[in-house]
């Protein structure tokens, strides 16, 4: 994560708060439990949910996998855990293609998406599981 420094000596970071990683993880975690927990029942579910839950750990890998290579090639100075807070880090510019948002901004606006899926498959898997009557066990 890279800070630059522009005008009137504010930093602009270019590079997102390990917090907002931990997030994105959680939330995944948490829609492939709820699709493993809410539908699985039925002829060939389990094949459908193995399928989904490879293609998370894809999604999820390959990022890992390139931050590790980078770790591994970068420069020792670029690759130090910065200890800044996320309430500092979220008050301070973050820098995209279009311009520079709040990094509170930037991390609603990533994390927005797989927040309301994830939130969304539980309520889905909850109404389903009350509602239809074969779909409670």
């Amino acid at each position: 994560m890279a800070t630059h420094h522009v005008q009137q000596n504010r930093p602009v970071h270019d590079g997102l708060h390990p917090q907002v990683y931990r997030t994105i993880i959680a939330l995944t975690v948490w829609l492939v439990l709820s699709a493993w927990v809410f539908f699985d029942s039925g002829a060939y579910v389990g094949l459908t949910l193995a399928m989904i839950t490879v293609f998370f750990i894809i999604a999820l890998g390959i990022p890992f996998l390139i931050w590790k290579t980078w770790q591994h090639h970068a420069p020792v100075d670029e690759t130090r855990e910065e200890t800044e807070s996320f309430s500092a880090w979220a008050s301070q510019s973050f820098a995209t293609w279009t311009g520079r948002l709040s990094g509170r901004e930037a991390a609603m606006q990533i994390l927005l998406p797989i927040a309301a899926v994830s939130i969304g498959m539980f309520i889905f898997g909850l109404v389903y599981f009350f509602d239809v009557p074969h779909g409670g066990y």
